[in-house]
């Protein structure tokens, strides 16, 4: 019964939906090169289990519309239990040696850095004149623009676009899917009535008709929260019903800004974890640093002073 309501949900897809499973193919596309990739290394010591990690996440990615949500589930578990157990490893690659990674950047220099700048132009610009095609599909289209234009600057073998995209992904590891997992929380923390729960206590806490401290306290939640769990989109759902909502909305604070300054501060708290492993830890991993916190410890300071700057602008704009 599951499979025929999938069947006749995917029936009734538009352009936004089928684009979306058409980059989430590409996704799955990529985790089963990375799980090849471990089984093709013999001297790699868990090469099975961390090939069945990105198999086993790559048929999630790819058969997911068509699956009945318990096995879903059951995936889910699967790959959970592989990670918890230390099992999925990167496996050896093949990286181009000191001598030619030199010569490359001597011979590209600052037009490497194109691509990246085209990415996030591109982005904006599909986003905001294809609205149709949604937010999330504009990034994967403007990955694609990149693509192009990397291929235009470095005139490099196509081969190179599976096998280095399968390398990084390996790289990245398992904390590559934490983004998920934790905006999956997130709707979990809501739906579970976490925020009710935060408003009661924060009602001892803020001064009736002190908008100030109302602002503050916010602000300053959205970051602790996105610390925790690594992810501002998961805080902002349970600390904006919690506190942004009861003690600034209704208070007669302009919701437009009180959303869009909240979730930035969210972002402030983003920079000081090491929950959100994909922008503080993998960095640090792949620059190879002697300190794998090094990172958050050259942001928190920036961090904590825009996290002010947001509390006053809020404070200033948003009444």
């Amino acid at each position: 019964m599951d499979s025929i309501l999938n069947i006749n949900e995917i029936a009734s897809w538009g352009l936004s939906k089928t684009v979306a499973e058409f980059f989430y193919i590409i996704i799955g596309i990529v985790f089963i090169l990375v799980g090849v990739k471990a089984l093709r290394d013999k001297n790699h010591s868990s090469r099975l289990m961390t090939a069945a990690f990105w198999f086993i996440l790559a048929f999630t990615f790819i058969a997911g519309p068509y699956l009945p949500k318990f096995i879903t589930g059951i995936a889910v578990v699967a790959i959970a239990l592989l990670t918890g157990a230390r099992q999925v490893k990167p496996s050896q690659s093949d990286v181009p040696s000191a001598e030619e990674t030199r010569k490359n950047a001597d011979k590209l220099r600052y037009k490497v850095f194109l691509p990246a700048l085209v990415l996030a132009l591109a982005a904006v610009l599909i986003a905001t004149f294809w609205k149709d095609l949604g937010a999330n599909n504009a990034i994967g289209a403007s990955a694609l623009v990149a693509l192009v234009v990397t291929f235009l600057v470095t005139r490099v073998n196509p081969k190179y676009v599976p096998k280095d995209g399968a390398r990084l992904m390996d790289n990245v590891g398992t904390v590559g899917i934490l983004p998920q997992l934790l905006a999956a929380l997130g709707a979990l923390f809501t739906a579970a009535g976490v925020g009710t729960v935060i408003a009661n206590g924060v009602q001892a806490i803020i001064p009736e008709g002190s908008k100030l401290i109302a602002v503050a306290v916010y602000c300053i939640s959205m970051a602790l929260f996105t610390i925790i769990m690594g992810n501002g989109f998961a805080a902002f759902s349970v600390i904006t019903v919690g506190i942004g909502i009861p003690f600034l909305i209704a208070q007669g604070a302009n919701p437009i800004i009180v959303g869009a300054l909240g979730l930035t501060a969210g972002y402030c708290g983003t920079l000081m974890t090491p929950m959100a492993a994909n922008f503080n830890i993998m960095p640090a991993a792949l620059l190879e640093t002697n300190d794998k916190y090094v990172i958050i410890k050259s942001q928190a300071p920036f961090a904590l002073v825009m996290l002010a700057v947001h509390i006053i602008l809020m404070y200033l704009l948003a009444f």
